[in-house]
């Protein structure tokens, strides 16, 4: 589990900017390349499976994570496949919640 994995995502309360630059390419790199920064805005990330069923399971997991952390992703579901994409809406960019419920989503397999 990685240090992030290890903090519990922070509810955010708006007034501060998304992070950019520097800070944002630093939470990247502690979170590993699997996941994508789009635009400097949200996250995203396509985990691949043998199947539906576990396809399924791992999407159920972190729809149960996302309710503990209150912090909540859009989860796409596919055959075989899940893309999640995160980011704060409340800032509509990205905090550092974003990148620690990223690195729980990846814990979860």
């Amino acid at each position: 589990m990685s240090d992030l994995a290890a903090k519990q995502c922070v509810p955010c309360r708006g007034g501060v900017p998304p992070l950019a630059g520097d800070e944002l390419a630093a939470l990247h790199a502690r979170l590993g390349r699997d996941w994508e920064v789009v635009d400097g805005h949200h996250l995203e990330r396509t985990y691949r499976f043998d199947d539906f069923r576990q396809a399924l399971d791992f999407t159920v997991r972190v729809g149960e994570m996302a309710e503990d952390q209150d912090h909540h992703p859009d989860i796409f579901l596919a055959w075989g496949r899940v893309k999640v994409t995160i980011w704060t809406h409340k800032i509509d960019g990205l905090t550092e919640s974003d990148f620690v419920f990223a690195a729980k989503a990846d814990a979860l397999l």
